[in-house]
Parts: structure tokens; sequence; C-alpha cells
């Protein structure tokens, strides 16, 4: 090892010399440098050197680069300036000054070694990707010529990596400005990762750009003589009304300019042919590699609609009726096709009728889609696009119709039919029915949201807690607003009672939590009523088992019965709900800290509850290391030093491991 070193060590001499003749470092630098690149040129040599050895040494080796250029830059700028003139002798010193200040090899050596070391790095790291990129982007930068060999290094060992063939390919359109070789990188980039979707459409991005640039030319050239654009006729009006400037000196001249320009008009339909020509076959091909991505013509059609070229609108219609033909069956396409419609580009005087022309043309669409594909995701699309288009305060709220001459609000009633017809399909998800359910509500129609959350709760979506919160929210405030006040009679509350006992023994734990934190503050004060669903809550607890919704609904109750009735109360209630099978974790934290507390204040009988609590837990849940270092910290604050002993050398018996807990 320590000879590899030194002989790579040997290598550095005249760069050394030149960077101390031209005065960039000092004698003393300089021996600084050589042995901090000694230290890691050793670290590179060693058994199983890091990924973070080599790009430390690097950043270091670009460090010393970059301050031997600063220096070099500032005695260049102090250097004052010969005269001006034209004799011999300030040519001399500036034919001098130029020469010292030449290149020489330490001005390479740095981009060099680090290139060395980039090289060492990728060898010994061959998968990671990140690596060769910095690589990469490092050549690209200086503009070193080892660029190609990095490339095809990189690309060998990782062939199926799409990033790597788009980026060299960008690099030769970009840089070497050889179209053919990145084309054919392209090619078999597509060869080897065909069903990369970003890889055919920067390809179809590479050919569109480079049929701009043969465009860009032919107009620089006056080749041109067609328009870029389909719908622009400036250039052919402008020459209409200036056409004494182009007539011809002569009768045989202006039949030779008409032959020239019959030509160059048939030149230039054979270049936008053999140009569309290329763009679909990269249509069939990504179509025959993928043919069941949506996304990916859907992404090759915007690209087809920005760049408006000519004699493309017959690849347009090919695209839209391909994707219809494979794709009527997905409800995503009909969403997008929906929608598509209101970006239609019609030009209208008349804005309002436009956009209702837009509107009913989605409308349209979504019907049709319900008719052939009646789901509850098709449904569940329809109502989503309502949902934008009527109201402004959504995130997914359509711009388009937040103008004041729009009046959406009087498409509610076929908002609503979308809901209805869905009810009628059977299509109706908890989803759909929340927010049927709350439209009413939202237009003020009340009665008719209570009969419809209690005609949907009855069978097709009995269990379905959010409808049932819904619901019993309804109730709630339609007592309220009957009664005038915040308490309720006797009678009322006897019947939100039975709609509660209805639904809670029906749906688990983790699906009612928000009912029964709704139920518990709504009879909290009523000690019979809270007594029984307490009962109805241990029944519910028992099957539910360790789980943290369980434990959630147990620590609400004890929070209550605390708040009303006091600690002893609340110790009586909590140690009913641990005497049922499995008690969480997440409960026994609950009553630990509830103790805790109290026993950080003096009060002993909270000590030793909380230690009974601690015990109770651990027999549950023995390797819980957090709930022993608790424990620990606890008898250190409130203990004496046996009982934190004890509980120490316990954690290190049952954990079996020494650094579990902090020494004592």
């Amino acid at each position: 090892m320590a000879d590899v070193v030194q002989f790579r060590l040997e290598g550095m001499p005249d760069e050394l010399d030149d960077l101390e003749k031209r005065g960039l470092f000092t004698r003393a630098e300089l021996a600084e440098v050589v042995r901090r690149r000694r230290d890691f040129e050793f670290r590179l040599r060693r058994h199983s050197p890091r990924k973070d050895d080599f790009l430390n040494y690097i950043a270091y080796l670009l460090r010393v680069d970059a301050l031997r250029d600063l220096r070099k830059r500032a005695i260049i700028r102090a250097t004052p300036d010969p005269n001006h003139s034209k004799d011999d002798k300030d040519g001399k010193k500036r034919k001098r000054r130029n020469n010292k200040w030449a290149k020489t090899v330490s001005d390479f050596a740095g981009v060099r070694r680090v290139l060395d070391v980039y090289k060492l790095a990728t060898v010994r790291f061959k998968g990671d990707l990140d690596l060769w990129f910095r690589y990469l982007e490092f050549c690209r930068q200086k503009g070193h010529g080892r660029m190609k060999q990095a490339m095809a290094q990189a690309i060998r060992y990782h062939p199926k990596v799409p990033g790597l063939w788009m980026y060299a390919a960008a690099w030769d359109f970009d840089q070497n400005l050889n179209v053919a070789a990145a084309r054919a990188l392209m090619q078999s980039g597509l060869r080897s990762c065909p069903e990369s979707e970003d890889m055919w459409i920067e390809y179809l991005r590479m050919e569109l750009t480079y049929l701009n640039k043969l465009k860009a030319r032919k107009v620089a050239l006056g080749e041109d003589v067609k328009t870029l654009q389909k719908s622009n006729d400036d250039s052919g009006h402008w020459k209409e009304e200036n056409k004494e400037l182009f007539m011809s000196l002569d009768e045989h001249g202006a039949e030779e300019s008409g032959l020239q320009g019959v030509d160059l008009e048939e030149k230039e339909d054979l270049f936008w042919q053999q140009g569309l020509l290329i763009i679909r076959t990269i249509y069939h091909g990504a179509m025959e590699a993928l043919p069941s991505s949506l996304t990916l013509r859907k992404k090759i059609l915007e690209i087809l609609n920005s760049v408006e070229l000519a004699h493309s609108e017959e690849l347009r219609l090919e695209v839209m009726e391909d994707l219809k033909k494979d794709f009527s069956h997905d409800e995503d396409y009909w969403d997008w096709f929906a929608r598509l419609q209101l970006s239609d580009s019609t030009n209208s005087s008349n804005k309002k009728e436009a956009l209702l022309n837009k509107l009913n043309k989605s409308i349209q669409v979504y019907d049709e889609a319900v008719r052939k594909l009646p789901t509850s995701k098709m449904y569940s699309l329809y109502a989503k696009f309502w949902l934008g288009v009527i109201f402004s305060d959504r995130e997914d709220s359509m711009s388009l119709f937040q103008d004041a001459e729009f009046d959406a609000s009087k498409f509610t009633s076929s908002m609503l039919k979308v809901y209805e017809n869905a009810e009628s399909c059977g299509c109706l998800t908890e989803e759909l029915a929340c927010q049927y359910v709350s439209l009413l509500l939202r237009f003020g129609r009340f009665e008719e949201a209570k009969n419809l959350a209690e005609k949907l709760c009855s069978s097709p979506l009995l269990q379905a807690a959010n409808l049932w919160n819904l619901r019993a929210s309804i109730e709630i405030n339609l007592l309220g607003t009957a009664t005038g006040s915040a308490s309720f009679s006797e009678e009322n509350l006897s019947s939100l009672f039975d709609l509660f006992n209805v639904v809670l023994p029906k749906l688990s734990i983790a699906k009612a939590e928000g009912l029964w934190h709704t139920a518990m503050k709504l009879f909290s004060h009523d000690k019979i009523y809270f007594e029984k669903l307490v009962k109805c809550a241990t029944l519910s607890l028992s099957s539910a088992g360790g789980s943290d919704c369980g434990a959630s609904v147990s620590s609400a109750i004890i929070g209550w019965v605390l708040q009303k009735d006091g600690i002893k109360q609340a110790r009586k209630m909590y140690k009913r709900f641990l005497a049922l099978p499995r008690p969480s974790l997440k409960f026994f934290q609950f009553c630990i800290e509830l103790e805790a507390n109290l026993a950080s204040t003096g009060n002993h009988d909270a000590i030793v509850t909380a230690r009974k609590l601690f015990d109770s837990a651990i027999n549950h849940y023995p390797q819980e290391r957090e709930l022993w270092r608790k424990y620990y910290n606890m008898e250190l604050k409130v203990g004496t030093s046996e009982t934190s002993n004890a509980i120490y050398w316990r954690a290190r018996k049952v954990l079996n491991d020494p650094t579990a807990l902090h020494s004592p």
C-alpha cells in the first residue's frame, strides 16, 4: 500500500515546482498540500475505503485548485499593464507577460487528479448512480475529453437506468451538436428500457427540437415558404400588402421566380412530411412498448398541442382516436377527456356563452361516461368535477368558472342529479354519500338531508362510520335548534342514545372512534346514560384488544370521569378497563402519566399506584425499553437509591442489554 501511495505522490513534482515558480504557493504551503494528499491517498488504499473518503479527497483537491485559480487572477490583476505604445521594447514586455501566464502543467494537474480519483471511486462503487452522475457532471463542466469514456462506462454498468441514456443523448445533442449520435443513444436506450415513459417523451422532445432548429435554419437561409405555426398568416398578409417590393424586373425573371417558389414549396412539404413521419414512428413505437399507459399518451398529446407544428393535425386526431379505442373502459380517461373540453380554444365574442358551451361539452362527455361505465369511481370523478365548478372555496376549484359574470349556482340541480343517479345505480360509496348529505345541508335543505342520512344508514351503508357521524351531528343540531338551548330534554336524550346504541355495537372501535367521542361529550353530564355508554364501551374494548383506537376511547372516558368525579372514581374506571383482555400499551402509558403527575406533587398513594401500573405494564410488555426507562427515571425522581438500583438491574436482566439504561 505504501509503495502505491509513494508512486502516486512521485507524479507531483512538476506540478509543485510550477506552483512555487509562479509564486502561487509557498514551500510551506506545498508541504502541507503534500501531507494532506498523502493522508487521503492512504485512506483510499486501505482495505475497505468508504465513499466519503473519495468525496472528501475530491472536495479538497477542488478547494486547492480554486485557491490556485484565485491567486493567479489576483496576481494578473496586480501586475501593471505595459504602455500601449508600438515600440519594440513595450512589445517585448507584453510578450514576456503573456508567456509568463500561459497555461502550464499546474493549470491542468488539479482537474486531472480529480478525474483520477473519480475513476478510482467509480471502480470501487460501480453501483452508486449518484457517484456516476457526479463524475459525468464534473467532466461536462470542465469540458474534458474523458466525458465519452466515462459515459460509456456508466452505461455499460447501468444499461437499465433511463436517466443515463437521456443524459448522454442530451450531452451529444447540446454540447457536441451531434444529432445522429444523440438519436442513436436514445434508440439504444429505448431498446434497453422500452417501458420508460420518460425516455419516449424525451426522444419525442429531442426530435421536435431538431425540427425547429432545421426550420430556423431554413428561415435564416431564405428558404421558408410556410409558417411554423399553422394559424399564423402575418407573413403572407404583409407580402400581399407590399407586393410591389417583390416585383421582378422582367417577365422571364417572374417565371423563374415562380418556378423557384414552387420548388421551395415542394421541398418544404417534403421536409414536414419527413418530420411528421419521424414523430409518428416514435408514437407508434411508444404505443407498442407501453400499450396500457394512459399518462404517456396524454403527455404526447400535450407536446403535440404545445408545439403547433404544421401538418400535425392528422397525428393529433389519430392519438385521440387511439385513446378512445384503447381506454374507453378507464374512468380516468373519461375524466381527462371531459376536462379537456374546457381547454378548447374556440374564439367567441361572448365570453359567458363560450364558457357555457365548454361546460356543456364536458357534461356531455361525463354523461356518456356514466352510461358506458356506471361505476362508483366514475360517479366520484363526475361529482368532483361539479364541486370544482360550483364552489370556489375548494382547493380543486376551477378558476375558469370564478368569473363574476358566470353564475355556477344555477347548476346545483344538475350536480345533485349525479348523486341521485349514483344512488339509483347502487354506486353510492361512503364518500359520495357524505358529500350528498353535506351538499343538502349547505343548500339549507336540512330536513331532506336528515331523511337521506337516515335512509342511507338503514341498509346500503350500514357500516359507514363517517355517514353515521354526520347523521348524529344532524340530529343533535336539529334538536338543539328546535329547543333553542344547549341542553336537551329527557325525551331528546333518550332518542339520541337509542341512535348511538344502534350503531356503536355494530362498528369496531377503529371505525367508530369519532362517534364514541361525540357520544361521550353529549352524555358526559348525565350519569345514567354515561354509565350505559361505559358498559357499551367495555364490550367493544374487550373485542378491540390492545389497539390504539381503543386506548383513545378508554383514555377519553377516564378524562371525563376524572373531571367530573375525581381521582378515586378515575382509578376505579381505569382498573376496570385494565382488567379487560390485552390492555394496550398506550392506555398503560396514559394511566401511568396520570399517576406520575400526582406523584411529582408528593402524593404517596400516587407513587404506590404508579409502581403497580409500571409492574403490570412490564408484565404485559417486557421488551419495551421506553417503558423501563420511564420507570427508572421516575424512581430517580421520587424513589430511593435502592428502588432505582432494583429497577436498573431488573431492566438489564430482562432486556439482556447493559446499555439499555444509564448506570445510576
